[in-house]
């Protein structure tokens, strides 16, 4: 295996959940050296959350975790105790990187706030994810992955307008933050590595869900217009909704398309290609007897079909992807996307892999820890702890 693009640099992981272990997946599978901290006997918050293989409530089982958590190292230790602060503290002095998604003041109570660490080591980079910043009369509200959709004007915008905002499903808040932090932590180690100084960095996830919607936020910025979700009727095919096919959904879209190139795609030439659908006003004028046309159409054909006939013609149809569909897509297939990961409470299952193909230095495939599998390691080898010191901390409950 070639060596990963971020070999070398020493990350100090004290995340739980989505958006900070996000962050150090994204950098551990690219090579970098990440040390996760998690609480004895718990551990990651994300270990006691499902999915779990074969529906076995374990910690060593989260589907979430060991997806989050890959190509990293595992200790246990309990940072409210003084020789767990102190430990951090020893770690800190070798690390290029430390990340956390506390909330905001918690690292300060801890004695391990930016003030305190970058004394102990200058080339420190500390990247803080919290909801809504470290600063601000929000900074110490609580969220959860809809509430940051709601506060970031996304879901203003998403559904129908003739019913209340919607989200779709999943965590993508949480994700969008990581990510931003990953990127964070690239440009601040392209700094270090000029000017040997390091830096604090306050990631806030409504912030990351928020740059994203200057499109939206255009309208009101340029004009006072406020961008709303789709009025209710002008047709599915107009308004790009998923529609019903023979054994699942696609999604239309016509925008770069000519009519009558579509009703030739779809076989319609004669019901579409006329004056009641001509132009864009038309079609939603008269949209229920063009939905009438089109889901009798689409009921008759494979949402594969579908796909492949529309394409032909240089539609952007789309296929509404389940799980199943995703898992055996030909083109994810043949860009190698999900990897056989081996562990040894699961086996071998399949992961997503990396968005991208870099040649050199690219993605590793490796598997996420077991909860406290490299205390000897770290505590005795790396930090000089004796066997007995181990023993004492455990019993202890500090690790």
């Amino acid at each position: 295996m070639t060596e990963g693009a971020l070999e070398g640099i020493k990350i100090l992981d004290l995340t739980h959940y989505i958006a900070g272990p996000y962050c150090t997946k994204i950098l551990a599978d690219f090579g970098a050296d990440v040390l996760k901290v998690e609480r004895p006997g718990l551990g990651d918050s994300a270990r006691q959350m499902g999915p779990f293989y074969q529906d076995d409530p374990h910690l060593e089982k989260s589907g979430l975790f060991l997806f989050l958590n890959t190509n990293k190292q595992s200790i246990t230790l309990d940072l409210e105790t003084a020789t767990g602060g102190n430990i951090v503290r020893k770690l800190v002095e070798e690390a290029d990187v430390l990340v956390e998604n506390f909330a905001p003041g918690v690292m300060d109570k801890l004695g391990l706030g930016y003030d305190v660490l970058e004394k102990i080591n200058p080339r420190l980079i500390m990247v803080s994810i919290s909801n809504f910043g470290q600063s601000g009369p929000y900074r110490d509200y609580k969220a959860e992955d809809i509430v940051e959709y709601a506060m970031s004007g996304l879901m203003y915008v998403i559904g129908n307008y003739d019913r209340e905002p919607v989200k779709h499903g999943g965590t993508a808040a949480q994700f969008t933050a990581g990510e931003v932090a990953a990127i964070t932590v690239l440009m601040a180690l392209n700094v270090q590595q000029d000017s040997g100084q390091g830096d604090y960095i306050d990631v806030s996830i409504q912030e990351a869900v928020t740059a994203p919607q200057y499109t939206l936020l255009m309208p009101y910025v340029y004009s006072g217009g406020v961008k709303r979700r789709s009025l209710k009727g002008g047709g599915d095919l107009t308004q790009n909704n998923a529609i019903a096919t023979k054994d699942g959904y696609v999604v239309p879209s016509i925008t770069n398309m000519e009519w009558s190139l579509l009703a030739l795609s779809l076989e319609l030439t004669e019901e579409l290609d006329n004056s009641k659908f001509d132009t864009p006003a038309a079609r939603v004028l008269n949209g229920e007897e063009l939905d009438d046309i089109i889901h009798k159409r689409f009921l008759e054909k494979t949402k594969a079909d579908l796909f492949h006939e529309t394409q032909a013609f240089g539609s952007s149809f789309g296929i509404v992807m389940s799980t199943e569909d995703l898992l055996n897509c030909p083109q994810l297939a043949e860009r190698e996307f999900f990897p056989e990961v081996d562990h040894p409470f699961t086996g071998s299952l399949k992961y997503p892999g990396a968005p991208f193909k870099m040649p050199e230095g690219g993605w590793q495939k490796g598997r996420a820890p077991l909860l406290g599998e490299h205390n000897r390691e770290i505590f005795i080898d790396r930090l000089g702890y004796s066997q007995e010191d181990l023993v004492k901390f455990r019993e202890l409950g500090i690790s």
